[in-house]
């Protein structure tokens, strides 16, 4: 396959994904897996996959290249991505692969691939990587290799477990939201070890999503969900995306957590645990997040945007856990990966550990008046970044990721689309009105 039938837009930072069959498919995803084979030198990879109807396809073409390269595949079938993340680790595999377009609509697919070597933590195969060795030549194997199916759901769900102390988990009434996806294979397993008692909704398993946005953090999603616990009168409730690696909660009035909110909760039980440890946030989170770390005794790590980054962080600065805005957890002992499963059981054993309402326990956390843009047309970017910096000289600036810029009562962040015009605009003030103030300077100075 030439290198120019290939839309180079699959490959980004961490992970591949497209839309299939136009710009990933069968074909695309064996010369992925036959380069994968090449640059990894792995000879035992775990395969999972979401639910998506294009997944057998994606399989059998990337399985197709991994074999002709004389890699065995274990083929693990519909499983959430951190039954890859940990099962790879926990078998000895050499690599993992989940084909998975996480959130994206259904028409997408793609997939998220890491190498291990018997290190504590997994490591990331960057997709831009993929793209530059893409059209090598792979080289010959003298034997084939073979796929095998497996079957880790025991070992996994122990994994997941043992992050809790089962016997502190209160009779707990939840709604959960499986959105069609293989939450629906996870949550009953759950279920049989806790006194919980789990509402379902979307548990049929289906790749056409016909229930919901595969994103749990569309407004419709949140908004039925919260009707629903309401209804029901339950503790709270809980949406997963389609690879179950985001998790949004619901307090029981029916108002959704802002990912700010949530990686805050989960701070609080670490550092009960592990005094002064290290959590690991990025930079698109409120400025109450660091500011309520330190005062819990924590060490607040700041990374650039991305789970990846969130992982890399938690490595190399010896954070506990870690977590995004977007509502992705990452723990120390998950091998450094992110797991939406192991932040659920997390959050159930926070609310049954403090006897207080869900609503309560985030009152605490307040956090500042936030604004997130996530496409603003612009026709010179680097200019645009000139400009903001010369305007606001006089604050501090930071280029960890894009621009920062704060001040004592207000901060903004802008980042660039590696793949379009556009930047994207946190804003972040104490007030309402100094917000709307600074946005609408921000944004003429922009446009």
């Amino acid at each position: 396959m030439s290198r120019s039938k290939i839309n180079l837009s699959i490959f980004h930072e961490y992970d591949i994904r497209g839309i299939y069959p136009d710009d990933f498919n069968k074909e695309i995803a064996m010369q992925i897996g036959r380069v994968f084979a090449d640059y990894t030198q792995a000879k035992k990879i775990l395969i999972g996959r979401d639910a998506r109807l294009s997944g057998q396809d994606i399989f059998d073409g990337l399985t197709h290249g991994l074999i002709e390269q004389g890699v065995d595949v274990f083929d693990a079938d519909l499983v959430p991505i951190d039954f890859i993340y940990s099962m790879t680790a926990k078998n000895n595999y050499d690599a993992g692969i989940m084909i998975t377009a996480s959130h994206n609509p259904k028409e997408y697919n793609g997939l998220k691939m890491f190498k291990y070597s018997g290190q504590p933590w997994i490591e990331w195969v960057d997709g831009k990587i993929i793209k530059e060795i893409i059209n090598q030549k792979s080289k010959p194997t003298t034997q084939l290799g073979k796929i095998k199916k497996v079957d880790h759901w025991q070992q996994y769900i122990e994994h997941i477990l043992s992050f809790i102390e089962k016997d502190k988990i209160k009779p707990l009434k939840i709604i959960v939201d499986a959105g069609n996806s293989v939450a629906a294979k996870v949550i009953p397993l759950i279920e049989k070890e806790l006194p919980c008692q789990f509402i379902r909704r979307f548990f049929e398993i289906d790749g056409s999503f016909p229930n919901r946005s595969p994103n749990p953090m569309d407004e419709n999603v949140l908004e039925r969900l919260g009707r629903t616990v309401v209804i029901e009168k339950a503790d709270f409730g809980v949406a997963f995306d389609m690879d179950t690696d985001r998790i949004i909660l619901v307090d029981e009035n029916g108002k959704a957590l802002l990912g700010d909110q949530q990686i805050l909760l989960l701070a609080k039980e670490a550092l009960e645990n592990y005094p002064g440890a290290g959590i690991v946030y990025n930079l698109m989170m409120s400025r109450a997040v660091p500011e309520t770390i330190k005062k819990m005794g924590g060490r607040p790590i700041k990374t650039k945007v991305g789970f990846c980054f969130v992982m890399q962080g938690m490595r190399e600065q010896k954070g506990i856990m870690g977590g995004e805005l977007s509502c992705h957890f990452s723990f120390k002992d998950n091998f450094y990966a992110d797991s939406g499963m192991i932040a659920f059981l997390k959050f159930i054993e926070v609310v049954s550990s403090a006897g207080k309402k869900l609503s309560e326990l985030v009152k605490e956390y307040k956090i500042y008046e936030k604004v997130y843009i996530p496409s603003i047309q612009v026709l010179d970017k680097n200019k645009t970044f000139e400009n903001l910096k010369n305007r606001y000289q006089d604050g501090k600036i930071e280029e960890l990721d894009g621009i920062t810029i704060e001040y004592i009562d207000w901060w903004f962040n802008l980042r660039a689309s590696n793949t379009e015009p556009v930047v994207r605009l946190t804003i972040e003030a104490k007030t309402k009105e100094l917000l709307e103030e600074k946005l609408a300077e921000i944004k003429n100075l922009i446009s």
